[in-house]
């Protein structure tokens, strides 16, 4: 025959509460006793009955864990008021920097021309000089990119005028010499001298 389970609620009939009171409390006993000895626990168990008698186990001595335990939730109180202090301060933190955050983002969208429609006309007017000031950054910004970039040509200018008259006077060398060396080659010395000229 399958046994019911049974169903977590008072028992009403007193008799039958009785006897599955004394059945579970025996069977608690035995297993806070094994669990001692199998697993060199330290084990206290208290029960009292519904007329106050009371029933108690302890692989040591009741007291004796008693104390234990409540050293053990002071420390853990004084651990856990150590850890709030210290979370507090983070919690203002993160309060401030999400709200400085918030800001940040609402002033963004009115830059970028969104949710006008609260502000006043003199927030409209420090937005206008914030946008100016802005303007103004990006510009000066932007020249002096270019006058970086007008130095930088003028320096390669300079070096292909350096190189191109090392060449000429190079070409004007070997026009020299082919015209003093060999008469038979002036027409080469003139092909050198033209060159020479275009270099100039």
């Amino acid at each position: 025959m399958v046994r019911g389970k049974t169903q977590m609620k008072r028992i009403e009939n007193a008799t039958s509460r009785q006897v599955t009171f004394s059945k579970r409390r025996n069977g608690l006993l035995k297993k806070a006793f094994e669990l001692s000895v199998l697993c060199d626990a330290e084990v206290a168990l208290i029960v009292f009955s519904t007329r106050g008698k009371l029933y108690e186990f302890s692989s040591s001595s009741v007291n004796r864990t008693i104390e234990r335990y409540q050293k053990r939730a002071r420390d853990v109180g004084i651990s856990s008021k150590m850890v709030q202090d210290n979370i507090q301060p983070v919690k203002e933190d993160t309060f401030t920097l999400a709200k400085k955050i918030e800001l940040l983002e609402v002033s963004k969208r009115k830059l970028m021309g969104e949710g006008l429609e609260t502000c006043s006309s003199d927030d409209l007017q420090q937005l206008e000089n914030q946008l100016e000031r802005s303007l103004t950054r990006i510009r000066a910004r932007k020249n002096q990119l270019f006058r970086e970039r007008i130095e930088k040509l003028k320096g390669e200018e300079k070096i292909l005028l350096e190189e191109n008259t090392r060449l000429r006077e190079k070409v004007i060398v070997l026009y020299m010499l082919y015209e003093l060396s060999d008469p038979t080659l002036s027409s080469l010395a003139v092909i050198l001298r033209s060159a020479s000229l275009c270099l100039a």
